[in-house]
């Protein structure tokens, strides 16, 4: 059995199991305990796992494909253009999802009382998301993508500072004597060869971690407040559908010269991955081997735009805090024109370059988007309780959203997307 079927069951097994629990068992203190000391250990033992390779691995291909391009006129173009597909991808993931919010209206129709059950139960959990009061779009945000200090941005999962000292240093190689360049290639070549052989260890463990992830997350998932808030769940999830089956696929047709069709059977695995993980960051060692292995991508080009694209392409995140900030501004009756709408567009789109590429990663910054335009940031609690289900939605995109960028990368590089590796 292939690995991404065995994946793929553990998902189904973990999500139904949950599910049986939650409706025969609601709210039952042994389920909860299972799921607490249980399946959540088991799920974070596997996240971990892979989180753990992330940046020597971000390090090594980025710094190799960098070096490895021989030219920094190369690099440069290779550069824009990615960055350029990243921002058109990502503005029009934005776009749709204002267009839907506007038509549909979700928070028009939520009841007063439902909305004070919903803040009173998370709340709490709001309070602490809250981000800190230095934090804004000012200078200082893009001056922080610059490390000050290389080691401490790795250690604390800084991915913006690593990825830009990354690159610097596969920049610099371009221009050291060919014999020591070479030697400081093999070596990174070597280590991303370990860190690989350390994640196909890591994805035996795969079926595990996923199955306790799901499981955790429907076991104590109410399917009630599904229902509260089934309209504004309906339009993030539709958002996204959209945006995969237009946006993405009409990239991949239109500038990959590839199918859409073979696009997507092929990515199954990251989309399992990126489903039952909601992590942009663990998927990045699955995602890296569909490009290669898959969808054709050569290795120079995987290693450059997979990295970068895990941090800074953030399709369906945008999308959904576009839905989410006019979703919580109609349910208090905040009146948005268009000109603060635009602002929204330009600000989640920052935030998703901005946000980190784990579980959660965007929340904090969404409440500064809610500040920004006059809606209260706390408001974040009404949807909390359905935040995860539509984390492992748009992590899909997400990283989908990546491998639509190398196929098209690699079409304009001259090369041929398409041919699996025997």
């Amino acid at each position: 059995m292939k690995q991404h079927t065995k994946i793929a069951l553990g998902l189904l097994a973990g999500a139904a199991s949950g599910i049986a629990a939650n409706l025969l068992f609601p709210g039952a203190a042994w389920v909860l305990w299972i799921a607490e000391n249980l399946a959540v250990p088991i799920g974070q033992l596997f996240l971990r796992l892979l989180l753990m390779t992330v940046v020597p691995l971000v390090f090594a291909s980025l710094t190799v494909a960098a070096g490895g391009v021989g030219e920094l006129g190369k690099l440069g173009r290779l550069g824009a253009r990615t960055i350029g597909l990243f921002l058109l991808s990502t503005l029009t993931s934005a776009a749709i999802g204002l267009a839907l919010v506007n038509v549909v209206q979700p928070g028009r129709g939520l009841d007063d009382a439902v909305r004070r059950q919903l803040v009173a139960s998370y709340g709490t959990r709001a309070e602490a998301l809250m981000p800190p009061e230095r934090s804004g779009f000012g200078v200082d945000m893009f001056l922080e993508i610059v490390p000050v200090n290389p080691v401490q941005a790795a250690a604390e999962m800084d991915m913006l500072a690593v990825i830009f000292f990354s690159i610097a240093f596969g920049a610099a190689l371009t221009r050291v004597a060919a014999g020591s360049r070479q030697q400081l290639l093999d070596f990174l070549e070597g280590v991303n060869e370990a860190i690989l052989v350390i994640i196909g260890l890591v994805m035996r463990l795969a079926p595990y971690g996923v199955f306790g992830l799901v499981f955790a997350v429907t076991a104590r998932f109410g399917w009630h407040l599904l229902g509260q808030l089934a309209i504004y769940v309906a339009v993030v999830l539709s958002g996204l559908f959209l945006h995969a089956a237009i946006g993405l696929s009409g990239l991949v047709r239109i500038l990959g010269g590839f199918s859409p069709r073979r696009f997507w059977w092929r990515a199954r695995a990251s989309l399992v991955t990126a489903f039952s993980t909601s992590s942009s960051n663990a998927t990045l060692p699955t995602n890296i081997a569909v490009a290669e292995r898959q969808l054709g991508v050569p290795a120079e080009i995987a290693g450059f735009v997979l990295p970068l694209g895990a941090t800074m392409n953030m399709n369906g995140t945008a999308l959904y805090e576009g839905v989410t900030v006019l979703f919580l501004a109609q349910v208090f009756g905040i009146e948005l024109g268009l000109g603060q709408q635009v602002v929204v567009l330009i600000l989640a789109v920052l935030t998703a370059v901005g946000s980190a590429g784990v579980p959660g990663g965007s929340l904090p910054l969404m409440m500064i988007v809610l500040g920004t335009v006059g809606v209260p940031p706390a408001s974040i609690a009404i949807i909390l309780g359905v935040d995860r289900i539509l984390d492992m939605s748009r992590t899909c995109v997400n990283v989908c959203g990546d491998l639509a960028v190398a196929v098209v990368v690699t079409r304009l590089e001259g090369g041929a997307p398409g041919r699996q590796a025997a």
